[in-house]
């Protein structure tokens, strides 16, 4: 029988709290310190060094006309089709996409391709001095030099791994029949895949070639000294200056091939020295349509920022042998199933301030692992000389930032998180860049067209950024040589793509609503040079890195996201589930009995078959000031009167709790394969994210106030969750515990997934996955003793998890000590069933009793 109780804290069954354990884990201090704290690096930069010379012409940012140089290559800033049919196109005349309706059109483009498709020659001249030899063969060796044995081992597998060739490309038809109603498009963009794959062969000597252009470009050493080149097909001249010639612009002229690429080699000194000495400034002076101007060099691998000056300086950076970080740890294996510990190294401190690599290391990585995650996701490592952009106006694509420390104290990071058995994954910024003109990659060589679209289409109206062009040979280039930078340099184990997005629609997905008709994918909108780009830069991470995992932001639903390349797809393991964050942001805005269980069901499961997504309740977006958390929309100012144990709570937070359980474990248990939170939210963290900011004057005179460069809400209050005094510790508590469920029966990858009830009624939620029957009760009063619930196998049951678990701030309301017994008979469509007590805004895992499984981790 089933009746309800008006009561949620008044159940009406005798109390059984006897069986509850008060205790909690305590938080074991784990401080190893891989390397010894030094004082700032940007300070011993520029303790020593002058100012650059200060009669340096002004830039002049103007529009530029188109810059023609010997090859009769234009910039440079070709789009795909251009390029592999006609190498002497100029740079407007870019790809039109037909209507893939029209199967007249669509055959004669292929015609057209296959009658007038002609390779470009290689970009890049035959460097056949001997100089020029040696830097390219050291340069591949300090990518990821030997260093004991297992290192040696890696190095020789990836010696001998090599990208595979394209496939058919031919099965996402029999994944998704309605695919076959795009065929040319499809077939369109496989095509022209295949034939830069072929022409990339022919003349760069391959994919696995062609991504190492760090080992070309930018500065390189070798035993006889330093070359350096850059792309900068607009400039009229160029000249290397530093603290190493005084800053002399008529020291050290570079040359230029026909291909826009300017050069240099500096020997070494007479003893033997190198002519750059580790940690002197370096840039590239070039005379530009725009004037003349001071750029760091485009393929840094550090810059910083002096004391006092708003724009960044290049560093050459090279320590002594003696001073380079040795990685120490193999790569973890891949885990089956993902959950990601999102996180902010800057604002990763408990004070306000900006936070070191070193600390990280040492103080938040023990914390991801104790928790229970299996990677971690680290936002704003590419240098971005805006700290409040959260890393997304990247200026330095090679270069860690340098706020938090050097590039070998994040090698340390990531060689300790391998330690741990973590893995770390990078959020990875090659959807748009900083529109930085002194220190970044926009107007370069003194034209908009350099490596991004001219006009509107390189500019993100909302972003205030600048738009990569992906149909450009060189751009190309230098996007998948960075990915493979920080996959092989740093040893990451895969990315989290920002803005994909923004890059697979010339509408970028503004003010787009999509409905998930198909047309809304294969069509003129779509920007099929950046999807080929994006499977491009999957095949590089997967066939140099098989054990790789990369996750690309999609919003847009698009087919095809998350199927292998070979197939068809794009090529992503992971898509972000991003419509569950919005869902629930969404409901939380409503009153309680106006959310839909059904529809919740409908947002968690709306997912692609054999398409993988990562599901999140919230991460670093929700958190940013103008949001707000999932803890804040619950529990709003209460947060900060009474989440005491020692003061009763209010009803506000009595519910805030329970709900923010129950939200982050239905979505970890039906939104996808993956789970991802963004740190501290795991404990409910009170407020938002402001980054340090002034007053910001707009043009028409109004006033945007900052908030006096403060650091007080751009840090994470870890202190909290481990407070045991504080009831978000029971948050914390019931977070790890979520995580170490998932470790212990791997449900998030289960092909068994089967939702038995959605009851508007009762507000209940039964839902198998794996083998595990969840339970969810979400209405705001009604407990139900007697609940009969289906499940798939028979058995004794046994509970695994239970929200209202005192430990984790519940009001113990359910006895762990039952045992629950299946009864034969088809009830929801399952061929079994058993009975439970589903007490109001609570939710209850269940398992079969005999399965063996180790279970209470806590």
């Amino acid at each position: 029988m089933v009746y309800s109780i008006s009561a949620m804290r008044s159940p009406s069954v005798p109390s059984v709290c006897n069986w509850c354990r008060s205790t909690s884990n305590g938080i074991r201090n784990t401080n190893i310190s891989l390397l010894l704290k030094k004082e700032p690096f940007y300070r011993k930069v520029f303790a020593r060094m002058s100012s650059p010379d200060s009669d340096s012409s002004s830039l002049k940012v103007a529009a530029s006309n188109k810059v023609r140089v010997p090859g009769g290559q234009g910039d440079g800033s070709l789009s795909l089709t251009d390029q592999l049919e006609n190498p002497e196109t100029g740079l407007e005349d870019h790809l039109v996409l037909h209507d893939v309706n029209d199967p007249t059109i669509e055959h004669e483009k292929k015609l057209e391709d296959e009658e007038k498709f002609v390779e470009p020659p290689s970009r890049y001249h035959e460097i056949d001095n001997e100089q020029d030899s040696a830097s390219s063969t050291l340069a591949g060796e300090e990518a990821s030099a030997p260093i004991d044995g297992t290192e040696s081992i890696e190095e020789d597998e990836a010696r001998t791994r090599t990208i595979p060739p394209p496939g058919t490309g031919q099965r996402i038809y029999e994944i998704d029949p309605l695919l076959n109603n795009y065929r040319e498009h499809l077939d369109y963009r496989y095509g022209q895949y295949k034939r830069l794959r072929d022409t990339i062969d022919k003349y760069e000597g391959g994919l696995e070639v062609f991504s190492r252009g760090y080992e070309k470009f930018g500065f390189t050493r070798s035993a006889t000294g330093i070359t350096y080149r850059e792309w900068a097909p607009g400039a009229k001249s160029a000249a290397l200056i530093g603290d190493f010639n005084n800053w002399n612009p008529n020291a050290d002229i570079m040359t230029q091939n026909e291909f826009g690429i300017w050069e240099i080699f500096l020997p070494n000194n007479a003893d033997g020295s190198p002519p750059i000495p580790h940690g002197s400034r370096v840039k590239i002076r070039m005379d530009t349509p725009s004037g003349i101007k001071d750029s760091i060099p485009a393929w840094i691998k550090f810059s910083v920022q002096a004391p006092g000056e708003i724009p960044y300086n290049g560093i050459y950076y090279d320590p002594p042998e003696e001073e380079k970080y040795v990685f120490k740890h193999p790569r973890p294996k891949k885990p089956k199933s993902i959950r990601i510990y999102e996180s902010h190294v800057g604002m990763s401190s408990t004070e306000p301030k900006i936070n070191t690599y070193v600390n990280f290391r040492d103080d938040v990585l023990p914390r991801i692992k104790r928790l229970g995650y299996n990677a971690v996701q680290i936002m704003a490592i590419q240098e971005h000389s805006y700290y409040a952009s959260f890393g997304y106006h990247v200026t330095n694509f090679f270069a860690p930032s340098s706020r938090c420390g050097t590039p070998d104290d994040l090698k340390s990071l990531v060689d300790r998180a391998h330690e741990l058995g973590l893995l770390v994954l990078m959020d990875i910024v090659h959807s748009h860049a900083s529109n930085n003109v002194l220190d970044g990659l926009n107007m370069f060589d003194g034209t908009d067209s350099h490596y991004f679209h001219s006009g509107s289409r390189g500019y993100h109206w909302m972003w205030d950024s600048r738009l990569f062009n992906y149909g450009s040979w060189e751009v190309l280039r230098f996007l998948l040589s960075n990915a493979r930078w920080w996959l092989e340099e740093y040893r990451f184990d895969g990315f989290r793509f920002d803005g994909v997005t923004s890059m697979m629609y010339t509408h970028h997905g503004l003010q787009v609503a999509f409905t998930g008709n198909y047309s809304e994918y294969f069509g003129f909108t779509t920007d099929v040079d950046a999807v080929i780009y994006l499977m491009l830069v999957n095949d590089v991470i997967h066939g140099l890195h098989p054990e790789a995992v990369s996750i690309g932001e999609d919003v847009s639903g698009m087919p095809t996201f998350c199927i292998p390349v070979e197939d068809g797809g794009v090529g992503f393991d992971y898509r972000l589930h991003m419509a569950i964050a919005d869902k629930w942001i969404e409901l939380l805005k409503k009153r309680d009995e106006d959310w839909k269980v059904g529809d919740i069901v409908y947002t968690l499961t709306n997912r692609r078959w054999l398409e993988k997504c990562v599901a999140y309740a919230e991460s670093h977006d929700q958190a940013l000031v103008g949001d707000k958390t999932i803890a804040f929309w619950l529990m709003d100012k209460d947060m900060y009167e009474f989440m005491a144990l020692d003061r009763p709570a209010t009803p506000l937070i009595d519910r805030g709790i329970a709900l923010h359980k129950m939200i982050r474990l239905i979505t970890m248990g039906l939104g996808g394969e993956g789970y991802l939170n963004f740190m501290g939210n795991e404990f409910g963290h009170p407020e938002w994210i402001d980054f340090p900011r002034g007053d910001q004057h707009l043009p028409g005179g109004e006033v945007i106030p900052g908030n006096n460069f403060s650091f007080d809400k751009c840090r994470r209050r870890f202190d909290l969750g481990d407070a045991d005094y504080l009831r978000y510790h029971g948050m914390q508590e019931f977070d790890q515990a979520m995580q170490h469920l998932e470790e212990t029966y791997g449900f998030m990858t289960s092909e068994h997934q089967y939702v038995s009830r959605k009851d508007e009624g009762d507000r209940i939620i039964v839902f198998e996955r794996g083998n595990l029957v969840f339970v969810f009760n979400f209405h705001w009063s009604n407990s139900y003793s007697d609940y009969r619930v289906g499940c798939l196998k028979p058995g004794k049951y046994k509970i695994v998890l239970d929200s209202d678990d005192p430990l984790f701030g519940g009001f113990c309301r359910i006895d762990h000590r039952a045992e629950y017994f299946s009864s034969d008979g088809w009830y929801d469509d399952r061929p079994h069933s058993f009975l439970v007590y589903a007490p109001c805004r609570t939710a209850v895992v269940y398992a079969l009793a005999d399965d063996g499984l180790e279970t209470d981790k806590r």
